[in-house]
C-alpha cells in the first residue's frame, strides 16, 4: 500500500475515533442529570487514550493521526468519568 493511501487510512481511522469517543456525549448528559453511570469504563479509556496521544507525538515522525484519534478520548473520558463520580 503506498504511503499517501496509509495516511489516508490513518485519518479515516481518526475520523472515526473521534465519532467514537463523541458517544460519551448522552452518557455525560444523563450523568449531569443524576443518572450516574460507573466511572471505570471511561476512566480507563481517559489512561489508554493519554499514554497513546502522548506516544504519538513523543515519536521522532510525528503520528498526528493517532495522537489525534486519542485526543478525544482523553477529553471526554475525562468529562464522563468527572461527571460519574
Amino acid at each position: 500500500m503506498s504511503e499517501k493511501n496509509l495516511e489516508i487510512m490513518g485519518w479515516i481511522g481518526t475520523a472515526l475515533s473521534v465519532i467514537m469517543y463523541i458517544s460519551y456525549v448522552p452518557q455525560i448528559v444523563g450523568n449531569l442529570h443524576g443518572h450516574k453511570t460507573f466511572f471505570l469504563q471511561p476512566l480507563a479509556a481517559t489512561i489508554n487514550c493519554s499514554i497513546w496521544t502522548v506516544y504519538g507525538l513523543l515519536l521522532e515522525k510525528r503520528d498526528y493521526p493517532l495522537s489525534a484519534a486519542n485526543l478525544p478520548g482523553v477529553i471526554f473520558g475525562l468529562i464522563a468519568t468527572i461527571t460519574a463520580l
